[in-house]
């Protein structure tokens, strides 16, 4: 593969992470906290609905980001590479044995344990994608 190709690639993993990872920050102190003033009556179709409109929005950039981290760890390799690859490997796990079945419990109702388990859960999403933003830059650094 040719620079200019390898670097567009770089470029767009850097671009996909950090779009993750100023969405996982903004769920974590904003979003998930405000769960709890929805109200009792309206959770569920709120519930539902951040569902159906979250899941469509971040299924590209995730997917994206899934995608061009299996690149670089199989035709970059070296620490940061797969590093990064461990990452994500770890954010689409916890995405999809903790969160995804704790939004699914909260869509038949509020269940206030149910929030605060994924609200300090998803510290541990935060900080992966914070630090795989962290080597998404160093790679893209590394680079040029």
């Amino acid at each position: 593969m040719n620079s200019n190709a390898t670097g567009l690639l770089l470029l767009s993993h850097l671009v996909a992470t950090l779009f993750m990872v100023g969405v996982i920050w903004f769920v974590q102190v904003v979003h998930y906290p405000l769960f709890a003033r929805v109200g009792a009556a309206g959770f569920a179709a709120y519930e539902k609905e951040h569902v159906r409109r979250t899941g469509w929005l971040l299924m590209i950039p995730m997917l994206l980001e899934l995608a061009l981290s299996v690149w670089a760890a199989l035709f970059l390799g070296g620490w940061m590479a797969w590093t990064g690859f461990g990452l994500t490997s770890l954010i689409w796990i916890t995405t999809w044995s903790v969160h995804v079945p704790a939004h699914r419990r909260l869509e038949s109702g509020f269940d206030p344990v149910v929030c605060r388990r994924l609200i300090r859960s998803n510290w541990w999403r935060t900080a992966a994608w914070t630090f795989r933003g962290g080597v998404a830059l160093a790679m893209t650094m590394a680079s040029t």
